[in-house]
């Protein structure tokens, strides 16, 4: 923990509330330079309002900010950044058909002297020298961001927090999307940061970060401060029980039994970009199958092979025993295969639409098979669905994009079970959501198991997909390298097939 004995930011009893909600409730917050303060909760406890508050997008209905020692009132997050206070966020912010450069200089290009003419040269020069020392040299500046990866594109988003050169950071989300290798070098640019004397704040749902790179952790619940801890005196289960206000007790609870019958089954299945060579998998009906591997093993790419969004070169897909090899995701769905993507906000769901209208869409064949609509039955049948699976929504018609990421994921799920689907593809079924959210999607997933349909389950987190899988196969460099029964689960092994070559136990 830092000794400095004076803040660099401080928030004091900071309320805002929003109609019929009271989000933050004198809540206060020292953040110190040379420190990583972690912020902690579920989702809806307030972190994102609190942090909106210090950089300006929000104005607290109570309370005050002050920066070095002086009270500053932010109106906007461009006079945060004025005051030296930047952010990373998660859902990135990226201007799709700029290049790197522009992006990370969007407003705030170099001119050639004398002039109001861009210095392209300086500009590139200072943005390769960001990714430099984050050491991710190998990315293209000068192609539209839109072209590059997610990855890429976060790291970009880190590169122009930092060429605004803050006072204060904050990093909401940051890893998501990162592999092993880039979350190591976005840890070693913070400890640069630390020793610059910047004050960092560092939301994460992932424990194993928070106790990486945290000095100190703040918790919220339901918008109040529970306490600040030194980061060295809080296990995991302590930081779990403050930030729920109770335990959980066996977390993954896996409780479905398979059956005999296969569901799904892929053969020899390779796609045209390269990206899959000859995977096979069986996903019998009532089984959690989970499909493990680094980021850019060709998880993603399999599964959209799967679901007919890629075409594949060669190779059969088998839904049921029937050959649905090159048929359209809307033939795919009518015969019961759903997707639950790892982008639910781009992919999954309509965020500026109503829930009712999210929950009905895939299952309107279903709902309305003789295709008369009415808008008091959709809501109906969307309002079970919700009710189903406890979303924290006053009603319906609330657009999905104002839900948490937990209820916006249930919310995927409503549509694909309105759809009638029995096979489902999970693509980082709980990416960004908090503890208790992704103990509630555990339990749906092994209900959904239970009553015979059949997961294929991507997931980044070991502990997820060992805890929740009957069966793992491993994808590494886009082939399927082995497959381990639970009751041969290991780390040790699940993370040899993952960086080396080789066979797992039994196919």
């Amino acid at each position: 923990m830092t000794t400095n004995k004076r803040p660099l930011l401080r928030a004091e009893n900071i309320s805002k509330s929003f109609p019929g909600v009271k989000a933050l409730s004198h809540v206060d917050l020292d953040l110190y330079p040379g420190e990583v303060h972690i912020l902690a909760g579920e989702n809806g406890a307030g972190k994102s309002t609190l942090i909106k508050c210090i950089l300006g997008a929000y104005q607290p209905d109570e309370g005050k900010l002050f920066l070095e020692d002086s009270e500053i009132r932010l109106r906007t997050p461009k006079e945060g950044i004025e005051h030296g206070i930047a952010a990373v966020y998660q859902e990135l912010t990226m201007i799709p058909w700029l290049d790197g450069a522009q992006n990370i200089f969007f407003g705030r290009e170099p001119k050639i002297a004398g002039t109001t003419i861009i210095n392209r040269k300086k500009m590139s020069c200072q943005a390769k020298s960001l990714l430099d020392e984050l050491g991710c040299q190998e990315i293209d500046l000068t192609l539209p961001v839109k072209k590059l990866g997610i990855a890429e594109q976060q790291m970009i988003e880190i590169a122009k927090a930092i060429s605004m050169n803050p006072k204060v950071i904050i990093f909401d989300e940051p890893t998501a999307s990162l592999s092993d290798r880039e979350v190591d070098r976005l840890f070693a640019q913070i400890e640069i940061l630390k020793k610059k004397g910047l004050a960092i704040v560092y939301i994460s749902h992932r424990m194993k970060e928070l106790h990486a790179v945290g000095d100190r952790i703040t918790v919220l619940r339901d918008g109040k401060k529970i306490g600040t801890y030194p980061e060295r005196e809080l296990s995991d289960d302590e930081l779990v029980s403050l930030m729920i206000g109770g335990n959980i007790e066996e977390v993954y609870k896996k409780t479905s039994v398979p059956g005999r019958e296969t569901a799904l089954e892929i053969r020899e299945l390779s796609d045209r970009k390269g990206k899959v060579h000859e995977c096979s998998l069986q996903v019998r009906k009532g089984e959690i199958v989970g499909l493990a591997g680094l980021v850019g093993a060709g998880r993603t790419e399999l599964s959209r092979l799967i679901f007919g969004i890629d075409k594949s070169s060669c190779g059969q897909v088998l839904l049921h025993g029937e050959d649905v090899t090159g048929k359209s995701p809307e033939y795919l769905v009518d015969h019961g295969l759903g997707l639950l993507p790892e982008d639910r906000k781009g992919l999954g769901l309509a965020l500026r639409a109503p829930i009712s209208w999210n929950v009905v869409a895939s299952g309107l064949r279903q709902v309305f098979p003789h295709f008369f609509m009415n808008e008091k039955k959709n809501d109906s049948v969307a309002a079970e669905y919700i009710r189903m699976l406890e979303v924290a929504t006053p009603d319906v018609q609330r657009n999905v994009g104002q839900l948490s990421g937990g209820n916006q994921q249930k919310v995927v799920v409503a549509k694909w079970l309105c759809a009638n689907t029995d096979v489902i593809l999970f693509d980082e079924p709980t990416r960004g959501i908090d503890v208790g959210a992704k103990a509630e999607i555990y339990v749906l997933m092994n209900k959904m198991a239970s009553e015979g349909k059949a997961i294929l389950m991507i997931s980044s987190e070991l502990s997820e997909i060992m805890g929740m899988s009957d069966k793992i196969y491993v994808m590494r460099e886009g082939r399927i390298v082995g497959s381990l029964e639970r009751e041969n689960f290991s780390e040790e092994e699940i993370g040899r097939m993952m960086l080396l070559s080789g066979e797992g136990e039994g196919a």
